[in-house]
């Protein structure tokens, strides 16, 4: 079988492998256990793999290279509307000799993909939607124009797209489906975790204003202010580092919050553990890895009720969820920690339900769509 990747993740030739964003590829890896033959289409760069990349595992790739692409200025519209039509050619050749489309949305490689699919309609394809699947979600117009052409069945035909979380009145074509990080191997049982000073927060993701990890350090502030003993650690780089670093100063933070940079995935773990709480003030997800990996580990998600969130924590059984009112929020989180009972029901409903979805059961649907 030969399977095509239409990605819009920008991708690095290094060492005779091919490596990008390590989630994305190490989940990739699970889908090419069953094919033949690979042919990935996205963006490639010449600059070396970052720490948080890693590479394919497969001795058959075949990579179509593409210009990035965006929509962001007139001056990338033009470049768009110059580089599109030798794109989309590419990608009309590379599912013409494939057996299985797979495309990565939402993003402009996905829109194109989306698009050039419908001349494919006896292809066997699938979707990943790694956005917010929201209806009700304001989104940009690309992203809407994706959501309504995959859920189309008449423009999808063959095509099964998963989506994160349960949806109502969703098309027969969309599957709802949950990203895992960890192994059966790995749910080893867990210490009771107790509210005692300090009180230990983490935040995970990239230091930009879309995931707004100044928010996170000011719940700690007001937490501080209010007499609370805590400590926030920042796992995660970002073009917002150096404001962060400027507030921490400014407000005489540096004994409470801690920019970390990024780490591993088995430092991260330990650190989940050790944690009280994980915050994610996030103004936009689609899969809120961060709040998964929390949950499994212990950590007690603290998270804004955006994309499939609030059916992860059982509209708040299972963690916080935020309002993005500092002053309310921070209470949200006083009132649970006077309550050590609470705290640890919610936590082990927390760790049940993300034990539910692990790499073996995730590679085991992935079989099925790969081999059905």
């Amino acid at each position: 079988m030969t399977f095509c990747i239409v990605s819009y993740v920008e991708h690095h030739w290094h060492n005779n492998q091919y490596y990008a964003y390590a989630p994305y590829v190490n989940e990739m890896n699970i889908w090419l256990q069953y094919v033949d033959k690979v042919i990935i289409v996205a963006p490639l760069s010449v600059n070396k793999p970052s720490v948080i990349e890693t590479s394919y595992q497969h001795n058959n790739i075949e990579f179509i290279e593409v210009e990035k692409f965006s929509l962001l200025s007139i001056r990338e519209l033009f470049k768009t509307i110059w580089v599109a039509p030798s794109i989309v050619i590419k990608l009309f050749k590379a599912f013409q000799k494939s057996n299985h489309i797979h495309l990565r949305c939402p993003g402009n490689m996905g829109l194109l993909g989306v698009l050039v699919q419908i001349a494919f309609p006896k292809k066997q394809k699938t979707a990943k939607y790694a956005g917010n699947w929201d209806p009700q979600s304001k989104q940009p117009i690309t992203y809407v124009l994706q959501k309504k052409i995959l859920a189309n069945t008449f423009f999808t035909k063959k095509m099964r797209v998963l989506v994160y979380g349960n949806w109502k009145n969703a098309t027969k074509n969309i599957y709802p489906f949950y990203t895992a990080t960890y192994t059966e191997s790995e749910k080893q049982p867990l210490p009771e975790l107790t509210l005692q000073n300090p009180l230990k927060f983490l935040f995970v993701g990239t230091l930009s204003k879309g995931k707004q990890p100044h928010y996170a350090i000011q719940l700690v502030q007001n937490l501080l202010k209010k007499g609370y003993t805590v400590s926030l650690e920042l796992f995660g780089e970002g073009n917002e580092r150096a404001n962060l670093e400027r507030y921490i100063a400014e407000n005489n933070l540096e004994n409470y919050v801690f920019l970390r940079g990024n780490k591993s995935k088995d430092f991260l773990k330990q650190k989940y553990q050790e944690s009280h709480f994980t915050l994610l003030p996030s103004k936009s997800e689609g899969w809120p890895k961060a709040v998964a990996e929390a949950m499994f580990w212990g950590s007690l998600p603290v998270a804004t009720p955006i994309s499939c969130v609030p059916n992860m924590l059982g509209n708040g059984s299972r963690g916080i969820l935020l309002s993005l009112n500092l002053e309310a929020d921070t209470q949200q989180i006083i009132d649970l920690v006077q309550y050590n009972a609470v705290y640890a029901r919610k936590r082990k409903e927390a760790i049940n339900w993300s034990r539910q979805y692990t790499i073996d059961t995730f590679e085991t649907e992935i079989k099925k769509l790969v081999c059905e």
